[in-house]
């Protein structure tokens, strides 16, 4: 579960206008980090990873960009990173655990990714509103269920979704997945749609889809 079309989606998509500082919560292997040091020529850019192994990868990989003065990575839990930081972010980014039940597989690793264990939330939601900046932005991306159980919880918090596409596999297919934008202060929701696959063909990618994450694949 390294680099995964969720993570290339929220990495193109989120908005980095005039986003001086950038922190990507349960950045993995620093995918979305890295391409948002890509998009934001200027910003500065903080990822972090509870997990020791990945966050090691992630340092690797920042190391490694061409924009490796601009990232930073911090084997931390996000709780106590915001319990801790004294910055405020422009932009904050997740791609998060997403499921808050249901049957568990085999794999741990798996399991801590899939499921709300390590990061309930509830927690991420607390984290973001005392990290985020007066106007800066939350993006993320979630299955559409638990999108919507999410944006309704955010509200709570005081943090109100301004922004969701609906992401579809295929054209007639159901919706897979929820990008969502969260901001501080509430504003008419935007709406919009997005179709990956337009055939049947592995590379039948839609001209909407190549447009947004064409600058991030070799091939496409």
């Amino acid at each position: 579960m390294k680099v995964g079309t969720d993570g290339v989606l929220l990495g193109a998509w989120s908005d980095t206008t005039d986003a001086a500082n950038i922190l990507d919560i349960g950045t993995g292997t620093g995918l979305i980090a890295v391409m948002l040091a890509q998009r934001a020529t200027t910003a500065t850019i903080h990822a972090v990873e509870i997990d020791e192994e990945a966050c090691a990868q992630a340092t690797e990989n920042m190391a490694n960009s061409p924009w490796a003065n601009r990232l930073t990575s911090f084997q931390s839990s996000i709780q106590d990173f915001a319990k801790q930081s004294k910055q405020r972010y422009d932009l904050v980014v997740s791609n998060p655990p997403f499921f808050s039940g249901g049957t568990f597989s085999n794999s741990q690793d798996k399991n801590s990714v899939r499921h709300t264990v390590k990061l309930p939330h509830g927690d991420l939601l607390a984290a973001v509103r005392s990290l985020l900046s007066p106007h800066g932005k939350f993006c993320m991306i979630l299955p559409p269920m638990e999108g919507h159980r999410f944006k309704e919880m955010a509200g709570n918090y005081g943090i109100f979704c301004s922004k969701m596409v609906e992401v579809f596999p295929k054209m007639g297919k159901p919706v897979e997945r929820l990008l969502l934008q969260f901001e501080l202060t509430m504003k008419p929701l935007e709406q919009s749609s997005l179709v990956i696959m337009d055939g049947d063909g592995p590379n039948d990618w839609t001209p909407a889809f190549r447009e947004l994450t064409g600058e991030y694949y070799l091939k496409l």
